[in-house]
């Protein structure tokens, strides 16, 4: 049997690489029974008669897999945020950022379009930028008009599996354009009217990038904590979990316990006043999500 992996699922049908090149396939019959969905980065084994008639008989174990966007083994995350049009929000990446970190994937933070910033805006996404940079995070700025700063992102993408992630209207689709001009990938501008931009991308599909593969995903400005506990997580904000261990009590929720290492972080300034707004709010909201689940 062959083996490979799933590249692109469109209409029931997945796109596995092979040696062989690209084979069109359909899931084996039982898969449904067995409760088995591939995925777009999958590594199955698969049959096939010819280049459009193949049959995936198994999917291989994965080692992480996302729900929004539907897709498996990934090794890292381009959250990418725009400067301006849509302003740039702390808030959503930072819920970006605690289910990557969920998920065990490396992030990598890109802003664009700061070609578009004034003099005084751009100070404070540079305040931003040593912020996250501070955390331990990677943070590029770019601008694709101008081409600024997207030959940065290169190197981050070499022999990964990168996933790429944001709010609708951000410039994800123009940035891919960028990294490799002859994809021709579909781009529209921001609704006037919406303040957002229009779903462009229709499925998932890992394209060959500097010497990677990155999947270009559909956009979406929201995200739920479906699958986190209130416990995990400070776990998922990496400045809280260094701190966490030195806390009184075990299992900690850094709110309202004495003697609380996170706390005590925040009040010397180790620990940003935005990041520690987001996290009780975040606390919250999973908290209240728990409480109509169990209704």
């Amino acid at each position: 049997m062959a083996t490979g992996m799933i590249v692109k699922a469109l209409s029931g049908f997945y796109y596995v690489q092979s040696e062989e090149g690209i084979i069109q396939c359909r899931g084996r019959g039982n898969f449904r029974l067995r409760q088995i969905k591939p995925l777009v980065g999958d590594q199955v084994e698969f049959e096939a008669e010819n280049v459009t008639d193949g049959y995936i008989l198994d999917v291989f174990e994965r080692k992480n897999e996302l729900i929004r966007p539907p897709i498996a083994n990934v090794d890292q995350a381009l959250l990418v945020f725009s400067a301006l049009e849509p302003d740039f929000s702390p808030l959503l990446l930072d819920k970006f950022l605690v289910h990557i970190e969920a998920n065990g994937l490396t992030p990598v933070i890109i802003i664009s379009k700061v070609d578009l910033l004034d003099s005084h805006a751009l100070t404070k996404i540079e305040s931003y930028r040593k912020m996250y940079e501070d955390i331990g995070y990677t943070v590029l700025l770019t601008s694709t008009l101008q081409s600024d700063g997207i030959d940065k992102i290169v190197p981050f993408l070499h022999r990964k599996v990168s996933v790429v992630a944001g709010q609708s209207g951000v410039g994800k689709s123009s940035l891919l354009n960028s990294l490799q001009p002859d994809l021709n990938i579909e781009t529209n501008e921001i609704s006037s009217h919406l303040g957002r931009g229009k779903h462009t991308t229709r499925h998932v599909e890992l394209l060959q990038i500097g010497g990677g593969l990155v999947a270009d995903t559909p956009g979406f400005s929201s995200l739920d904590f479906v699958d986190l506990a209130a416990e995990d997580l400070a776990a998922c904000f990496p400045e809280m979990n260094e701190q966490a261990s030195n806390c009184k009590f075990r299992g900690c929720s850094h709110t309202s316990e004495p003697k609380c290492a996170v706390k005590a972080a925040f009040e010397q300034g180790e620990i940003s006043e935005s990041r520690m707004k987001h996290y009780l709010q975040f606390l919250e909201e999973i908290k209240n999500q728990k409480k109509r689940y169990d209704k």
